[in-house]
Formats: C-alpha cells, structure tokens, sequence
C-alpha cells in the first residue's frame, strides 16, 4: 500500500446522472463501495464535494445574486451533496462522519483539523462539507486546504475522463494523455487541472494531486496500490 491518507476530491456534477435527478442513488453507492475498498486496507480518507449539481455561486452572481451570499448559497448546496454520500456510506457499513465548515448544529460538527485527525484514526471517512467557508473560494482550493489540515499524502480529483490531456477529449479526439506532470508544466502550458489558488498551495507544501476517473470501478484501490492510473501532478 502506497498511500495511508487521502483526500478525495468529487465534483457535485459527478452525482448527478442523466435523468435528471440532482443526486444519483446508484452514483453514490459506486462511490461509497469504491471508498470502502481502501477504508478495508486502512487508509485514512477525507472528502471534499463541490455543490455544482444543486447550486454555483458564480453561475448565480451571473444571474444577479450577490456573489457573496451566492457562494455561500454554494457552501450549502455542498452540505447536501455530503449528508448524501455519509448515507450511502453507511448503508455500506462504512463510518462516515460528516464536519461542516459553518457552524449547523444537528448535521455537522464544526470543522477542525484535530476533529478531522481524530475521526480518521478511528476509522470513519471524513466529508468535510462547506468549502473554506468563506465567499470568492472555490471547493478545489477547499479541497487542497483540508487535504493539508488532515496531512494526505495525496490529493485525488475524481472527473469523468481518466486524467490530463492536451485538450479536452470530450471535444477534441486528437487529444493525447500525460502520465505524469510537474506543476511546473501545468502552469506553463495553461493546464486547467484545478483552480491557481488550490494548484498553488498543492505545489508549494509539495502536495501530489491526482486526476483519475471516478465512475471506473477499482481505479481507487490501484492507485492507493501504486498502480499508475491517471494522470499524477508533483514538483518533480
């Protein structure tokens, strides 16, 4: 086993499926058996889910909302999204505790790095919902922000495709995959992989990132194996 703590980073739109539900019953039950996979080995994990699916607080400031109350408004939809992975999970019989970067007496306690720490020693996976909690904060750099508090050793970002290309590969069918990547080159070829503020504290505290398929069954056993899955992201 390569890796012993994690933060996994989901998109809201990676629960939502094609029927128009906001939230996929069956997605989430994927995700929790392939969370339960590593949490069998041992591993510690974090998660961190965007609010995409329910609302975005950009898309809201371009409808007139205030982009203030919007992101909040965004904060909450990702609240929702993580009390419904914390059920699915543990109706697959994995501990899930859910800490909310708001304070929200009776669906969260208030998150903290040592709460955090000692939830994932006990074995529960850790949602940590509410993005930083402040506006102008996207779920990314909340996503790189708790992944330090909690010390992953890595920070996976589940998408639909299976890692970095050239170019998207829903559009573009000449596009070709990186294995491997330095931050360094990220930047320089403009490689939208994550916000800059999150790629930058990923980069300078020597954080790896992975950018893998989500919705691929056992993905998320081979990479904690070791496997070379995805696309990895590091200093050097």
């Amino acid at each position: 086993m390569k890796f012993k703590r994690i933060l996994l980073k989901l998109s809201g739109e990676s629960l939502q499926a094609n029927n128009g539900y906001t939230i996929d019953y069956q997605i989430l039950n994927n995700l929790a058996v392939e969370i339960g996979s590593i949490v069998e080995l041992g591993v510690g994990v974090g998660v961190v889910i965007g609010g995409g699916n329910i609302f975005r607080g950009v898309q809201g400031n371009a409808r007139g909302f205030d982009r203030r109350q919007g992101d909040q408004m965004g904060m909450l939809a990702t609240v929702i999204n993580s009390m419904a992975l914390q059920n699915a999970l543990e109706a697959n019989g994995i501990k899930a505790k859910v800490l909310t970067a708001m304070k929200i007496e009776g669906i969260g306690e208030k998150m903290s790095f040592r709460a955090a720490d000692g939830f994932i020693k006990e074995g529960y996976v850790v949602i940590m919902a509410g993005g930083t909690g402040s506006p102008f904060f996207t779920t990314d750099s909340g996503a790189a922000l708790r992944a330090l508090e909690i010390k992953a050793e890595l920070l996976l970002k589940g998408t639909r495709v299976d890692g970095v290309y050239t170019a998207d590969p829903e559009k573009d069918p000449t596009a070709t995959k990186y294995d491997n990547l330095t931050f360094q080159e990220a930047y320089s070829k403009n490689l939208k992989i994550m916000d800059l503020t999150a790629f930058t504290m990923c980069r300078e505290n020597n954080l790896p990132i992975c950018v893998y398929n989500a919705s691929v069954k056992g993905e998320l056993l081979k990479i904690i194996n070791g496997e070379k899955i995805g696309t990895i992201i590091t200093n050097n």
